[in-house]
């Protein structure tokens, strides 16, 4: 296949969106790095509407390519990545509100899954994501948006032990763990039934 046609057969609206997304990724450090909250909100939230949309799309308008396999994840891990950082570091007009913990243990489960789906893939084998960990992505990318009103929720629940955009985070930190076991779980499995193991 030409390098044209190549480019012909991925370019449909769901990988379009994807690369949207990532491309959603240098603005979103750039407005944030100028302090400017509200505009880095917004493009946070354009990203996860077209992570919402690529994935509908793709089985909607039967458009599920390898391209978009790939670079779909990719681009949503970076988004989710990034903005974790940038709400750890902080900078002067914005405060760090995000824990160092959460992130690593965010960075921890990524290179785990990389480099196990990696490795997997090497032996012909695929392990799919469970339904546990698109909750917990869910639930970060909420708790990434709420944590952009940090104050304005520890305003408003003086009395809680906790931030509720801090308590969605570690939600969210426990449900990724699970979902590393179950992945890790599941590789064992199949790699067993492949007699790699």
């Amino acid at each position: 296949m030409s390098a044209w046609a190549n480019i012909k057969k991925n370019a449909t609206i769901p990988n379009v969106l994807s690369l949207a997304r990532l491309l959603l990724v240098p603005v979103y450090v750039v407005l944030f790095l100028k302090g400017r909250k509200d505009a880095a909100l917004a493009v946070f939230l354009a990203a996860c509407i077209t992570d919402m949309l690529d994935g509908f799309l793709a089985r909607k308008l039967h458009q599920i390519t390898n391209f978009g396999k790939l670079v779909d994840p990719f681009a949503d891990k970076v988004m989710v990545l990034t903005t974790m950082f940038s709400l750890a570091f902080g900078n002067a007009r914005i405060p760090a509100v995000i824990p160092w913990p959460a992130v690593f243990i965010l960075l921890l489960k990524e290179c785990v899954m990389v480099v196990g789906g990696l490795v997997m893939l090497k032996h012909g084998i695929v392990v799919h994501s469970s339904m546990i960990g698109k909750v917990a992505h869910a639930i970060f990318t909420i708790a990434l948006a709420a944590s952009f009103f940090h104050d304005m929720l520890s305003a408003a629940f003086p009395d809680w032990p906790m931030n509720p955009a801090l308590m969605l985070v570690w939600l969210a930190v426990a449900l990724t763990l699970c979902a590393l076991v179950f992945y890790v779980l599941r590789s064992i499995q199949k790699a067993r039934a492949k007699g790699i193991l």
